[in-house]
Order: structure tokens, then sequence, then C-alpha cells
């Protein structure tokens, strides 16, 4: 009879010696750090071995450890392609996207049309939601995030980095006072993203400090922003990405041509190696970055 292999555990050995970190391994496994800490010691007790060396904040991988972690790594991804091989014979396979609504209303879907032509044999979900995701939890393939890049046992690929513009309509400018400077600005409301931040950190960019900045309704996404923009309501700060449409249609028009850059980015979110693997996330990252190259990155 054939030894009776501890899955569990060996997955979370796998996952923390990837990431040197327990925490950012139980992320990936969609577990708690506990869960993952008691594995571990389950399989050290059954292998007779120390497998990593711990520390106040750090863990590492004692000499034993490191030399099982490869072969071990090796046997997980190889299982993972294997499915990967499965599911590409038996025809179609699926791929989920989950990213913010105004990013798939302006952004991904206007050109999913080409993807889906040159991939026919992958059908693309997207879910639209600002949510915090568990990408093997949720079953989620790509998350497309807006941040630092800072994603804890996760791989996060660039795609660009959008600036911001200062845009309103047209009619609302035109009964209002002439915008010639940045300071301007404060004699018009001013439309909040849900964070109250924005105004304040364009206006600081050109050396404008002042309490006014924080005022007027704030909006929880920026299809809603834009919309408010575009009725008149006020000036919007929104990223030139989702903009792009409304200023080329003249529904909103830039109130100042003063774009500001941030230090913010759009990310592709995956799992650890799944860009590595031949399969649908792979595709549709070099797809993605592909689209993106034409944008400010």
């Amino acid at each position: 009879m054939g030894r009776v292999l501890p899955l569990l555990g060996l997955r979370a050995f796998a996952e923390t010696g990837r990431h040197g970190s327990v925490r950012t391994a139980a992320t990936a496994m969609g577990v708690t750090p506990g869960a993952v800490s008691q594995q571990i010691k389950l399989l050290e007790e059954r292998l007779g071995v120390t497998l990593f060396e711990r520390g106040n904040r750090e863990i590492h991988l004692t000499a034993v450890g490191a030399r099982l972690h490869g072969p071990i790594v090796r046997a997980f991804d190889g299982i993972e392609g294997a499915l990967d091989d499965l599911e590409a014979r038996q025809g179609r396979r699926s791929l989920t996207v989950s990213t913010v609504a105004a990013f798939a209303a302006w952004w991904l879907v206007p050109r999913l049309g080409r993807f889906t032509t040159a991939n026919p044999d992958i059908e693309v979900r997207v879910e639209a939601t600002a949510a915090l995701v568990d990408l093997a939890r949720d079953r989620v393939d790509v998350a497309i995030r807006h941040g630092l890049g800072e994603y804890p046992g996760y791989e996060a690929h660039r795609l660009m980095a959008p600036v911001l513009l200062p845009v309103a309509s047209a009619a609302l400018l035109a009964g209002g006072p002439p915008i010639t400077k940045p300071k301007d600005i404060l004699a018009y409301p001013l439309l909040q993203d849900s964070d109250r931040a924005d105004w304040e950190l364009w206006l600081r960019a050109f050396g404008v400090e002042d309490p006014r900045a924080e005022r007027g309704p704030s909006f929880e996404d920026d299809v809603l922003l834009i919309r408010a923009a575009a009725s008149g309501q006020g000036i919007a700060l929104v990223r030139d990405i989702y903009a792009r449409e409304e200023l080329e249609s003249r529904r909103l028009v830039l109130a100042l041509d003063r774009p500001w850059p941030t230090r913010f980015a759009y990310y592709a979110v995956t799992r650890p190696g799944a860009a590595k693997r031949p399969g649908p996330v792979a595709r549709f990252l070099v797809w993605l970055r592909a689209e993106a190259s034409g944008e400010n990155v």
C-alpha cells in the first residue's frame, strides 16, 4: 500500500517557503495563518525534521526544508498545469476577471471583443466589483486593481498609470468665472471621490492649500462622478482613460489643462506562477499588456 500524502501540509509548506511568510501563504491558500502554521507543524512531526527556522517576524527554510521545497513546488505547479491541459482538451476554457465598474465600462469591455476574436476557445466572465477578492476562494483568475502594486501572496503585473484631469460641462464653465490657474477652480462646486482626497492632492501638487478642497458631494464610483459632472453639478477630477469618450463627444470639457500623474497604477493581479504557465491567464495578460501599451505607462 502506498504512502498517504499529507497534501494540505505539503501545500502549506510550499506556499510558506515560496513567500517567506505564513500570513502571505494563508492569503494564497484562502485559509487563516493559524491553519497554515498547524499544517506545517503536523508535517514536521510526521517527517521528523524541522522545515523552517522561525524568528520574531521572519521565517526561513532550513537546509532540509530548502532541499525539499523545490520538488514540492514543482509538483503542485505540475498539477495545476495538468488541470489546465485537461480543460483545454475538453474544449472551451473559462477565465474570470474581477475589476471595478468604471474600468470595466470605459476601458476593458470596449476592447474585450478583440481578445475573444483572437482567443475563441476562452470564455471570459467579467465581475465588476470594488470589493477585495480572494483569487482562490472566489475562483477569480485575474483581478485588475488600482493601487501601488502591493498585493501580498499574489503577483502584480503593472499595466498603466492614468493621470487625473479636471473636467466639467461646457455650460457650467460658460456661466462662471474664467479658470486660468488651479486656484480658480475653487470658485466652482467640486465633485469629490469617495475618500475626498483627490482634489486636495491635485491642488497641493500645484501649490494650493485651501480647506475648500474637501467640500462638495462625494461619489463612490467614477461612473457616477462623471455623470454628475456631465449634468453640470460641478467640476470632477477623473482619470483620463475614463473621461476620453466624454471629452471627444464634448459632453465634458477640460476645466484646466493640468493633468496630474499619481504614484498609483493599474495592476493585473494573479496567483503566483499563473503568468508563466501556458493557458488562459498567460494569454490574457499578454493581451492586456499590449492593449495598455498605448496608455500612460
